[in-house]
């Protein structure tokens, strides 16, 4: 038998752990890694923070190189080598030198595409001038416009990568402003868990333009949609990315219905002997099992991996994709796994939502900080169907959980029993994860009704009566519009002063709520609790006022603003 021949066309995340893998299974295969750019193995999240300087080495970001991969793994690597069209009756690839433009035909006996994908540049006039972030090359476009020592930095996109950068801009000291086409930063959050980010950028002195998009790109300035202009020296866009499929799409392969690359359950194309993995491919969505793209490198490492093994000769399991993500913004941990409220709400599922405002740990013990957590459950199921978090410390590792008991079918209600590490300055007794299980379960057995922050506004319509359970000290330093205060320890005392109608009780987080509840259910009471307490219904109605400023700028919401403020 001849000698296996792979051929793997994209040398970063994916396509270099294929091509690793591999060689760890099947040593005498002869495996050919093709790579557009000049770089292979490169840490492409790493470049926001080597433009901000917090890498200082260049190097540091070239993980490997075709030497170093060669001489470990036997890897035959060859960068600025880009794959022109694929043969699938011959089994070749038209290869071009990008630097000589030397053309050659390869042989493969199975095929691997990880083309990935590339960034989403609108046409505009001045576009030329906006930079993006994606490999080698870009950042050291962009390390060269910095160079020159520009004062003012505009970012378009307020996505994951979008804060990357802003934050590293700020860290060199320029003055940024970012534009955000919707109304609010980053999308896969909810309003009220979002506004606390925009909050803290322009603590940081970040100019947040939302609900606007830039028109025109001027020399130093940039013009908006709403007319106005904002400095502009250094500009880029980090507005998402679309999948690179013209490849696939060239060689007749089958896409799906999301635009990307359609796959098996073994990563296999349309064509058997081709596989595909990365940005570039459908993923099965854990929560909808619709397709989707993800563009994650901890999945394009993964796939990677997995589709080695598959071409190995074993079967495989590709998880469905929860689009597990985190970011670190000028001190604040964010990070979401799952579905949000608004997308599950507009889809019709039937949902329960549980806010909570723990510390990272014990409060005793010196430095615990505080975090917001939200989690989303099928109101019928108790299953798991998103979760967000932002804060400082151990945000991550408690959605990280939360990832964990979704992928493997634990319950909401069921995350109050899990057994989780405590030391006083890790956690508390009862971790944060298993608080939200408590709230759930608690929804589960009955025992406590809620509503939302932005449910408020119409059961006050409908005649319900606000009760807010806090401290009198606590209720004058901020409170919302139209509620009593009587504190949780006098409600014995006071129950005559309580209205007999529907009562919606709040304190700051939401644990004060949920005992005054069963104490006032246990009177013969109807009452439901504020889910997240004050803290939540202000974060939302922040988002709530600052949106609608946005969209009508001539109103004038005095009222609202001062009821949060």
């Amino acid at each position: 038998m001849s000698t296996q021949r792979i051929i793997i066309i994209g040398g970063v995340a994916g396509g270099m752990s294929a091509a690793t893998r591999l060689r760890r299974l099947i040593e005498d295969a002869e495996i050919l890694v093709l790579e557009r750019g000049g770089h292979v193995s490169f840490a492409n999240c790493g470049l926001p923070y080597y433009l901000g300087g917090v890498i200082e080495e260049r190097e540091s970001l070239l993980l490997q190189t075709p030497a170093s991969l060669g001489s470990r793994f036997g890897l035959d690597v060859r960068v600025h080598r880009e794959v022109t069209a694929i043969d699938r009756d011959a089994k070749t690839v038209s290869v071009r030198n990008v630097l000589t433009g030397e053309q050659s035909v390869e042989r493969y006996d199975s095929l691997v595409l990880s083309p990935g994908a590339t960034p989403v540049r609108p046409p505009l006039p001045g576009g030329e001038r906006m930079l993006t972030l994606r490999d080698i090359e870009d950042v050291d476009r962009a390390m060269s416009e910095l160079d020159s020592a520009p004062r003012t930095a505009l970012v378009i996109g307020a996505g994951f990568i979008g804060l990357e950068v802003v934050e590293n801009l700020v860290h060199r000291g320029l003055d940024v402003t970012l534009v955000e086409l919707g109304d609010q930063v980053l999308p896969p959050l909810d309003p009220e868990m979002a506004g606390p980010v925009a909050d803290r950028l322009r603590a940081a002195g970040v100019d947040v333009r939302l609900g606007t998009q830039v028109s025109e790109i001027g020399p130093d300035t940039a013009t908006l949609s709403d007319g106005s202009t904002v400095p502009a020296e250094f500009v880029l866009a980090s507005i998402g990315v679309r999948p690179e499929t013209s490849l696939a799409v060239a060689a007749g392969l089958a896409l799906g219905e999301r635009g990307g690359i359609r796959v098996d359950s073994q990563l296999r194309t349309s064509d058997p002997s081709i596989y595909a993995i990365g940005d570039a491919v459908e993923k099965t969505d854990a929560i909808s099992g619709e397709q989707r793209l993800v563009a994650l490198a901890g999945l394009a490492n993964r796939h990677g991996r997995l589709v080695a093994d598959a071409i190995s000769g074993k079967t495989i399991r590709v998880r469905d994709a929860f689009g597990t993500a985190v970011v670190g913004l000028m001190g604040l941990t964010i990070a979401a796994t799952g579905w949000n409220e608004k997308l599950l709400r507009a889809t019709g599922r039937d949902i329960r939502v549980i806010h909570t405002h723990p510390a990272s740990h014990t409060g005793y013990y010196p430095g615990a900080t505080s975090m917001s957590l939200k989690l989303v459950v099928d109101a019928r199921t108790d299953e798991i169907l998103g979760a967000q978090g932002i804060g400082g410390d151990g945000v991550d590792k408690r959605i990280d959980v939360i990832s964990t008991a979704m992928a493997g079918g634990i319950l909401a209600s069921e995350l109050a029993d899990l057994e989780l590490a405590y030391a006083p300055q890790f956690s508390s007794a009862k971790d944060p994860v298993n608080m939200l299980g408590y709230v759930a379960l608690n929804a589960v057995d009955g025992l406590t009704r809620s509503i939302q922050w932005h449910e408020l506004d119409a059961e006050l319509a409908a005649g319900a009566v606000l009760v807010d359970v806090r401290t009198e000290s606590e209720h004058a330093e901020g409170a919302i519009p139209g509620s009593i205060n009587i504190p949780l320890d006098d409600i014995r005392s006071r129950i005559a002063e309580i209205p007999d109608r529907r009562l919606i009780v709040h304190c700051k987080v939401g644990q004060r709520g949920h005992t005054a509840v069963r104490l006032l259910s246990q009177l013969g009471r109807d009452a439901v609790n504020l889910d997240g307490g004050y803290l939540t219904w202000n974060a939302g109605m922040t988002a709530r006022v600052n949106a609608e400023r946005r969209l009508v700028p001539e109103l004038r919401l005095a009222a609202a603003a001062s009821a949060v403020s």
